[in-house]
């Protein structure tokens, strides 16, 4: 593929109106298709208007979250967040002619039934009728994000951003930790009436669509725009009921074990985030030292990665350093006009750093194999639930070099890393029980909401103690969750995943050289196949039947307490 640099990657804002009017007639000529043939040309074309559009939001997104201050992307991103919505109904409503045409059996011949089942889903989750509100709940988002991208804190003589507090919630002097999580917990308080005045603005906006589509409230429209295939509210409720039943006591456990460990019995809250008692494991290195770490890794890993890697580095689509203005959190996207993934991240000099390389490395390796196959955006990727797979699948599968981040601590890290996936678990869930209940009660308080939030802290992570740490020991630890306001009912999808990514950790101890060639033929896949269809193919249990948690969970906590033992 041919190398371009990210920064001579050429932004050009899409004429909206013009763009509209090419799907009009895409439109016209879908339903007036008077072959198969007619329809694929159809859909090509689609295809094309789809990756020019998308290229530029892309770009625009990118540049805008590498500096919220950055004016000219800003008024570019609110162009995206004022435009998007229409031209995605426009898309929908090419969908709905494909799905009315006589001839889309065309379509599913060349690609696949799923691509009229996606499709289905997708028609379903909007209509012109919510272009405003669509606008508005993007605006809010934004609003959210800039608030969190642009909060400093003074702390440890200099001003940090959110993300740069993570290092000093790691100290061994337990006043620095607790210092650094009220610090963190202070930005929340100060800022409580606009944080919680934007949730509760985007709960009534998002239900307000749902009900304009018929729904009695957001939720199953949010399955319907997450694109969930094969499965329902009943299936995910049932999955958190056996986390909370089978993972939280062996999370429990663990985390007692770690409190004994560390000399602390009783730990608070801000104690949490010790995992030994002479110190967590660190990467060595700067970014970019690390990164080049990264690179030897792919490069050895497999033939697949080396090719990956070097045109990722040399298209220079890392960025990875915190700094102010800077979006929080860690993603990736690809750039589809450049068949170019993203890798997006605020390193903060915690083990942290090396999870989410690993993480939207796995992103970036499944779409840069998805580009090189030509894939339509449709089926380039799957759900979301099982992109996650990818993502954290990655992080277990590349343990073999993990010495060249962590050196003598790589015994270290790998119990931790191993812990934490299970510890998420729980969280995961909580996350998601807390927005199914908050958008089918709108009418609670933002006091109400926080005190949902208490009460499912004790139901999935009764280990914490939050001893009055400002916005934590108030209920509103949520609100650093970016997820929830930004991307609503995304986060069980993380923990549908790991579920997988754990079995493929299982497979990796078992036999490397297997597990890896069984995750190389899942990438491949795409979006080809629902989440238990990918999940099924790669020869593990999907996570909704009953039982199929308990054994995972229990093989993981196993290991790591017997890891522990040769520490």
């Amino acid at each position: 593929m041919e190398i371009c640099k990210f920064d001579k990657m050429e932004y050009q804002r899409p004429d909206v109106e013009q763009l509209l009017a090419e799907y009009k007639t895409l439109t016209q000529r879908a339903q007036n298709a008077g072959s198969g043939e007619e329809l694929l040309e159809v859909f090509v074309q689609h295809s094309k208007l789809s990756n020019v559009f998308s290229t530029a939001a892309c770009l625009a997104q990118i540049r805008h979250t590498l500096d919220t201050n950055d004016a000219f992307y800003d008024t570019e991103n609110d162009f995206f967040d004022a435009n998007s919505p229409s031209v995605e109904n426009a898309q929908l409503e090419l969908y709905r002619a494909f799905l009315a045409s006589e001839h889309k059996g065309a379509l599913a011949e060349v690609y696949g039934e799923i691509l009229l089942q996606k499709m289905e889903v997708a028609a379903a989750s909007a209509s012109d009728e919510l272009l405003e509100l669509m606008q508005e709940e993007n605006a809010l988002a934004s609003q959210y994000q800039k608030l969190y991208a642009t909060a400093q804190v003074e702390f440890d003589g200099k001003l940090c951003t959110l993300p740069q507090l993570a290092r000093y919630k790691q100290s061994m002097d337990a006043k620095v930790r607790r210092a650094a999580f009220e610090a963190d917990g202070r930005f929340f308080d100060e800022h409580q009436q606009e944080l919680d005045d934007i949730y509760t603005r985007m709960i009534a906006n998002r239900n307000a669509q749902a009900q304009k589509l018929g729904f009695e409230n957001y939720i199953p429209l949010s399955y319907l725009r997450m694109g969930r295939l094969g499965y329902n509210e009943e299936d995910v409720k049932r999955f958190r009921e056996q986390v909370a039943r089978y993972v939280t006591p062996l999370a429990h456990k663990a985390m007692k074990a770690q409190f004994e460990r560390i000399g602390i019995p009783e730990a608070k809250f801000s104690d949490t985030t010790i995992s030994f008692a002479d110190g967590n494991p660190l990467p060595k290195g700067t970014a970019q030292e690390l990164l080049d770490k990264a690179v030897q890794m792919y490069k050895e890993l497999s033939p697949e990665t080396s090719e990956f890697i070097q045109f990722m580095t040399e298209s220079e689509l890392f960025d990875l350093e915190s700094r102010p203005g800077k979006a929080p959190g860690g993603y990736c996207e690809t750039i589809v006009g450049y068949g170019a993934p993203f890798v997006f991240s605020n390193f903060n000099g915690t083990a942290g750093d090396v999870d989410v390389l690993t993480h939207e490395a796995g992103h970036a390796f499944q779409a840069y194999v998805a580009a090189q196959k030509g894939m339509c955006q449709e089926l380039a990727s799957p759900g979301l639930e099982s992109c996650e797979i990818h993502s954290m699948s990655m992080e277990f599968l590349t343990s073999p070099w993990h010495h060249l981040f962590f050196g003598e601590d790589t015994a270290k890290y790998s119990v931790s890393h191993a812990q934490e996936a299970l510890t998420f678990l729980p969280y995961g869930c909580m996350v998601d029980e807390f927005q199914h209940i908050v958008y089918s009660k709108p009418e609670l308080t933002a006091q109400e909401r926080n005190q949902v939030w208490l009460e499912l802290e004790k139901k999935y992570r009764p280990w914490n103690e939050f001893d009055s740490i400002p916005c934590y020991s108030r209920g509103a630890g949520w609100q650093r969750q970016l997820h929830i306001y930004q991307y609503p009912f995304y986060y069980i999808d993380y923990c549908l995943a790991q579920m997988v990514a754990l079995q493929f950790f299982a497979a990796h101890l078992n036999d490397a050289e297997d597990a890896w060639k069984r995750y190389v033929a899942l990438v491949e896949k795409g979006g080809s196949d629902t989440y238990a269809g990918l999940v099924q193919a790669a020869g593990f249990a999907v996570p909704f039947e009953e039982g199929s948690i308990e054994p995972v969970a229990q093989q993981v906590y196993d290991w790591t307490m017997e890891q522990c033992k040769k520490l």
